[in-house]
């Protein structure tokens, strides 16, 4: 049975703002998210679970970017996070240095 047309995204670039936001954004949230957290905790033990549960964040992220009605504000939305991932996980390398 097909989808209804009416709930699919017609814009070309909507569609290509979901898809890129899904596989692109998604990504580097999940991977700046457990960069964030080895860098205040014990980072050995946070790599090696990162191998599953970084697939699993980037799966549910992939997910959320297509419930959003639009692409744009999805990529917002990530690159906002990743900012912030990004400030934590800097301050916490100043913080605590690996050797």
């Amino acid at each position: 049975m097909p989808a209804n047309k009416k709930y699919l995204t017609q814009s070309t670039w909507q569609r290509f703002a979901k898809i890129s936001a899904a596989i692109l954004g998604g990504l580097i949230v999940a991977v700046l998210f457990h960069m964030a957290v080895a860098s205040w905790f014990n980072h050995v033990a946070v790599i090696i679970t990162s191998t599953f549960s970084a697939f699993i964040l980037w799966a549910v992220l992939m997910v959320a970017a297509f419930l959003g009605k639009n692409g744009w504000k999805i990529w917002g939305i990530y690159l906002l996070t990743s900012l912030v991932l990004f400030v934590i996980f800097y301050f916490g390398i100043q913080t605590n240095p690996i050797v």
